[in-house]
């Protein structure tokens, strides 16, 4: 089963990629800066889930 993180990360960058789509679509800069930041976010937290992922397979 995959970590937690991993999980959270990938729906925070799907989110990102919502709400900068939205601030393209509206011209909110805003909006599109804060989907930039959750994508990143996302990005780093799945990577961290995976990183424990994989220390926890190899303790298997």
């Amino acid at each position: 089963m995959p970590d937690q993180d991993r999980i959270e990360g990938a729906a925070k960058n799907i989110g990102g990629k919502i709400k900068e789509g939205i601030g393209n679509v509206t011209g909110d800069e805003k909006l599109k800066a804060e989907g930039k930041a959750d994508q990143v976010t996302g990005k780093v937290q799945n990577t961290i889930g995976g990183i424990k992922d994989s220390l926890r397979d190899n303790r298997n």
